[in-house]
């Protein structure tokens, strides 16, 4: 189970990297322009993906008082993005360092209902990952939308093929 949940972090981290680096050339505009998705912009939809990153690192790593960061944040698209990035390899490094011990481990944590859960981390993984994906996806029809032809090929298949 190590393995595979070192691959979806590294995906996480190269996918992720792959996405910020066309939200990095996007221009005001094109950034916060309202596009009907889960989020409105193609700016919140990446300040969504930091902010699930990091407040299930939180969770995990027993804080009792989270801080959602898509409520905080106010910083530049760059800050942003990196921010991003920086909490994708800590999920990253993290991973790599795991135990099978540490991946079945069940913590217990609070939904932003308050609802109280205890979950092993692997299935938190799990959850992370895909919905990073999920997003991701989004991402890309978002790109579309604002006239972005040269789209980044985030699908793992490409990621495992090259490794």
């Amino acid at each position: 189970m190590k393995k595979l949940f070192e691959q979806y972090a590294a995906y996480n981290l190269w996918a992720n990297q792959r996405m910020m680096d066309v939200v990095n050339n996007l221009t005001d505009d094109q950034l916060k322009k309202e596009i009907i998705s889960s989020f409105n912009s193609i700016y919140e939809t990446v300040l969504h993906l930091w902010s699930a990153e990091n407040v299930w690192w939180q969770r995990v790593k027993l804080m009792e008082q989270q801080t959602w960061q898509a409520s905080v944040f106010k910083g530049s698209v760059l800050e942003l993005t990196y921010n991003l990035i920086v909490q994708s390899k800590q999920w990253k490094d993290w991973v790599d360092l795991a135990t099978e011990a540490a991946l079945e481990h069940e913590f217990i944590y609070k939904n932003s209902k308050k609802d109280q859960y205890k979950q092993p981390v692997s299935e938190m993984l799990h959850h992370l990952f895909n919905h990073q994906s999920y997003h991701r996806g989004q991402l890309i029809t978002m790109f579309r939308q604002v006239g972005i032809s040269q789209l980044p090929n985030t699908d793992l298949i490409s990621f495992l093929r090259k490794k």
